[in-house]
């Protein structure tokens, strides 16, 4: 038998067709006659069900990392204590808080939550309060604590985290206090009228059945079959099917071990799908406008698999919305095409977006790929005004230049050619085989300049990729799951980031690049910039998620040498990364002497390849340290390549 352990598998991203397999095709011709058993995570359904049709694999699932609040450390702590003073002051405390405020900011600034100059006077108030909320959003973030060990349910501690994300995500406050001591009593095997009781909460009818709901989540934790589902698996006996997602939001993949199931193509996006991409749509549009833009002609959206199938569809349904144009289902209730909504029962005109596909979407959903082709043709066919139509401005802008038909000029659903995956700027970045930043654009623009159109068939429309992207204003991509940030895998630079450069490329300006966050129960629109800086202070930088990774070893340092090497993609793709990430970087990992020994003893190689990426960004850039800082990262990255060489620091001295 052939045994996997990870999320990505050769087998199923190999070249060639995605289903009906034959002896002649590469997966099957390796595996032959060998069942093939997988491990696979449970919230990675859309890959899981690539791994069962191109390599017939049976899955046995496992949980993701736990969950845990990130909360405030070192410096983020002293400035929430001096803004606890600031807030009790009296009225009449005019000298004391005035120095109160200066030290606010320079505490701010320090920790470039503010900037140093001009003083605050006047608008302290405003800028104190704002201060206050980064920080509750910061304190409050969730965050992966440390890696899942196979077979291992979650500590008590850890379970009382994940039932408040829980239900946080469901719509309970779980961060009030009456509600997590309630939650955190369901942790300790309370019954749910119990818990309630301990919280001092009423047991109403709504909130004992939430109640009931998370203490049958944390019953299916602790049945923990993941050990004992691989060994039924090698032992040729049945595994038991289940559906994937991420727990927070689909309980019902617990327990975990168990053989992830497929999906219905035909009822995606659903109805519930349909109202949440709308509102994301108005979200993202709300967002640019208060950045002080005006409303975008054209945007460009990035569809993940995972994505999808985890949310039943909002993501393209966001794009719909974005359109103007809804799905049209049968008398069956199939999946069946595009229709468009009247003009007038929309709020914006219609707008041009980009659709950029994973490669795996374009393997998962061919019905939803040529409804969003279909969509945009529609509305490019329209007898519209093109100033309430900037699909069919466009298109027949482009129409008219190169004298094609209308059905070429407007397909505006690209992804890689049939059998591959991505866009190669990921594997620029990693080997650090690249000199400009435009050709990280020329890869992705030639990984993704195939247009897939109503007949579902891709063809290479290079030309109209590049005129596309010279018009698009904004970039956008949702964030899939807590566990994953877009600091945590390269594919989120590879994809967002590398459509983001091309665009530069195309305009020859920068256009803002947002990211929907509705992972935590709330929903937010930030700017890569604000996603990076929020991941960094409360992952990378923060001790309680580095110290958790650490406790695993080798793979721990490796997942830190990761987030390192993702944020010089961004710098790379985008340039919204603040250089105060690298110095913070750089002084928590590598300046720190009793840090990097840490680091060097469990992973020289990962150690030596973050004082690398972290020269790489200086050299490239992204950030200027001052002469005693940049001598002080060399010296170490060289101490650090000496142990990766052997050669003993003390006899190097």
């Amino acid at each position: 038998a052939l045994l996997h352990f990870g999320t990505h598998g050769a087998l199923e991203f190999m070249p060639g067709k995605q289903l009906g397999l034959s002896d002649a095709c590469w997966p099957d011709r390796l595996l032959g006659d060998a069942p093939n058993f997988y491990l696979y995570a449970a919230d990675n359904p859309s890959e899981g069900a690539i791994a069962k049709r191109r390599a017939a694999a049976t899955l046995v699932s496992h949980l993701t990392p736990p969950i845990a609040h990130a909360g405030l450390y070192r410096g983020l702590l002293d400035l929430k204590t001096s803004l606890e003073r600031w807030r009790a002051l009296p009225p009449d405390a005019g000298a004391e808080r005035e120095d109160l405020t200066a030290l606010i900011q320079t505490q701010a600034a320090e920790l470039a939550l503010a900037s140093e100059e001009p003083p605050w006077v006047g608008d302290a108030g405003a800028r104190i309060a704002k201060l206050g909320e980064d920080l509750y959003e910061l304190e409050q973030t969730l965050i992966p604590y440390g890696l899942h060990v196979l077979g291992r349910p979650p500590s008590p501690d850890e379970l009382g985290e994940l039932l408040c994300a829980a239900a946080r995500v469901s719509g309970v406050p779980g961060d009030s206090q009456p509600e997590r001591r309630a939650v955190e009593a369901l942790a300790r095997g309370r019954a749910p009228r119990a818990a309630l009781a301990e919280g001092g909460l009423a047991p109403d009818a709504e909130r004992l059945a939430r109640f009931e709901a998370l203490a049958e989540t944390a019953r299916r934790l602790a049945e923990n079959q993941e050990i004992p589902a691989l060994l039924r698996a090698l032992d040729g006996r049945f595994i038991r099917p289940s559906p994937g997602g991420d727990l927070l939001r689909t309980p019902a993949i617990l327990p975990t071990g168990r053989n992830i199931h497929g999906f219905d193509p035909f009822r995606i996006p659903s109805a519930f799908a349909l109202e949440d991409g709308a509102r994301q749509a108005e979200r993202l549009l709300e967002r640019h406008l208060a950045d002080g833009h005006a409303l975008p002609e054209s945007v460009a959206l990035v569809l993940w698999g995972s994505e999808n199938l985890k949310t039943e569809g909002a993501a393209i349904a966001q794009v719909l919305a974005l359109i103007g144009a809804r799905p049209h289902f049968d008398g069956y209730g199939r999946l069946a095409g595009a229709t468009l909504i009247p003009l007038e029962d929309l709020a914006h005109p219609r707008i041009d977006v980009l659709t950029t596909l994973s490669g795996i979407f374009r393997d998962l959903f061919p019905l939803q790929t040529r409804l969003l082709a279909e969509a945009s043709f529609l509305a490019a066919s329209a007898d519209e005004p093109c100033e309430r139509n900037f699909v069919r401005k466009h298109a027949l802008a482009y129409q008219s230049a190169h004298g094609c038909e209308l059905e070429t000029a407007a397909l505006r659903v690209f992804s890689n050619a049939t059998g591959a995956y991505g866009a190669n700027v990921s594997h620029l970045v990693q080997s650090e085989c690249w000199n400009e930043e435009d050709e990280l654009a020329e890869a992705y623009s030639q990984r993704k300049s195939f247009a897939y159109g109503r007949s579902g068939a891709p063809a290479q429309h290079a030309a109209l990729l590049q005129s596309v992207l010279s018009d698009v204003q904004l970039t956008y991509q949702n964030l899939d799951s807590v566990d994953i940030g877009v600091t945590t895998i390269d594919v989120y630079f590879d994809n967002l980031g590398g459509i983001s450069r091309a665009i530069n490329r195309a305009r020859g300006s920068a256009v803002p690049v947002y990211v929907g966050d509705q992972t935590q129960g709330g929903a937010r629109v930030r700017t890569l910039s604000e996603q990076v800086a929020l991941e960094t202070r409360t992952r990378t930088l923060n001790p309680k998620w580095y110290e958790g990774m650490l406790e695993h070893g080798y793979e721990g340092v490796r997942q830190i040498e990761t987030h390192v090497t993702n944020t010089v993609g961004w710098s790379a793709t985008t340039g919204e990364v603040e250089p105060w990430v690298y110095d913070r970087l750089t002084r928590t990992f590598v300046l720190d002497a009793e840090m990097r020994d840490r680091l060097a003893s469990l992973n020289p190689t990962a150690s030596a390849k973050v004082a690398g990426r972290l020269l790489e960004a200086n050299e490239r850039g992204y950030w200027t340290p001052d002469p005693a800082t940049l001598a002080a990262l060399q010296a170490a990255g060289a101490e650090l390549e000496d142990r990766l060489e052997g050669i003993d620091p003390g006899v190097a001295a």
